[in-house]
């Protein structure tokens, strides 16, 4: 028997970058159906909107760069991106919101860094940052949960809004509950009732949470959850970010309300609401913008799972998953300097 003999490293072929975001958008299909099932069908309308933009805005750049277009389009990151910042705004927000952030994530965030790989910053992330900052009106209109609207938008009418086709259809119209009250975000509901002097139990007992957490955004968490848990067991991410956000934002929120019930809401409250499953998955796992040792990400996990609790209960924004991302992407290579992996062979001392 013949004995083959090959060079280093002796190790099993990695998956492709294409392969790599095909399976991540794979495992995304769950946490949109059951969003599409909650906020209408605007999801969707968002998401064909956002990719067509990024792919044309990607072969555009490549273009001008005199790059291979069809090799850049094929590696599928610009598919990510738009999926993640077209499920991160409202559904029936207007057509040119999703445009200006598509058209910021890839040329300006992505590609002006040199492409994949180059990145500083998350770019889905950071186009939500811009969008919220630039059109703070457009991005906290979300409709009222299906389960719990006083109307439903169509397909055809979701189209109208989005595209502002006829003005008698209009966002704020699908944001009524069934006491005709406009529904603002769960975490921004809560945050206005604190300001008011309410206590959670009082916040806590509207229409829009129900259950373990609020109306909607408990399925849809759970629903980012399991395809997280699909993207672990393919090993397209490793666990480490993921654990110590969830764990770290499970620990905090427990001790706050431990301490003061009435005025801190439950772990669970804060683990299934917003977008806090859909970033310790899809978002934070980002191998470009995260740290790579073990180690470098269990801290870079636990410093966004702090962040969030923080910026949620003391800071201006409810959800405030983006700017702890984004945060955490700046504190990236610092963390990577410090918390290298000791060389093979290297000698502690004497």
């Amino acid at each position: 028997m013949a004995f083959k003999i090959a060079s280093s490293p002796h190790v099993s072929t990695s998956l492709h970058t294409n392969t790599v975001m095909k399976r991540v958008a794979f495992c995304l299909i769950p946490g949109i159906a059951v969003q599409s099932y909650y906020f209408g069908f605007g999801t969707l309308v968002q998401i064909l909107l956002a990719v067509s933009v990024a792919y044309l805005a990607e072969a555009a750049v490549m273009k001008l760069r005199n790059k291979n277009i069809k090799a850049t389009l094929s590696d599928n990151s610009a598919l990510v991106t738009a999926c993640l910042l077209a499920v991160a705004i409202p559904s029936l927000a207007p057509w040119w919101l999703i445009v200006i952030g598509t058209l910021f994530a890839i040329v300006i965030v992505k590609q002006l860094y040199g492409g994949l790989g180059n990145n500083v910053f998350n770019p889905a992330m950071a186009a939500y940052v811009l969008l919220l900052i630039s059109f703070p009106v457009q991005m906290t209109s979300w409709v009222a949960p299906q389960t719990i609207a006083m109307n439903h938008a169509s397909l055809l009418t979701s189209v109208q809004t989005i595209f502002e086709i006829n003005q008698s259809f209009a966002a704020e119209y699908f944001r009524l509950g069934i006491d005709g009250i406009a529904m603002a975000t769960p975490l921004d509901t809560l945050k206005t009732d604190l300001s008011m002097g309410l206590t959670t139990t009082e916040s806590l007992a509207k229409p829009i949470f129900s259950g373990l957490a609020a109306e909607g955004w408990f399925g849809v968490n759970l629903a980012y959850l399991v395809g997280g848990l699909v993207m672990l067991k393919l090993k397209v991410i490793r666990w480490h970010i993921s654990v110590a956000i969830i764990a770290s934002l499970f620990v905090c929120a427990s001790f706050g309300f431990l301490v003061s019930p009435d005025t801190f809401v439950s772990p669970l409250m804060h683990l299934f609401s917003g977008g806090t499953m859909l970033a310790a998955f899809f978002i934070a796992t980002d191998p470009v913008t995260a740290a790579t040792s073990p180690r470098g990400r269990l801290i870079f996990g636990a410093m966004i799972g702090v962040l969030i609790y923080l910026i949620r209960t003391f800071g201006g924004y409810p959800d405030a998953v983006a700017f702890a991302v984004l945060l955490a992407n700046m504190c990236a290579p610092f963390i990577d300097y410090y918390v290298r992996p000791r060389s093979y062979g290297h000698r502690t001392g004497k």
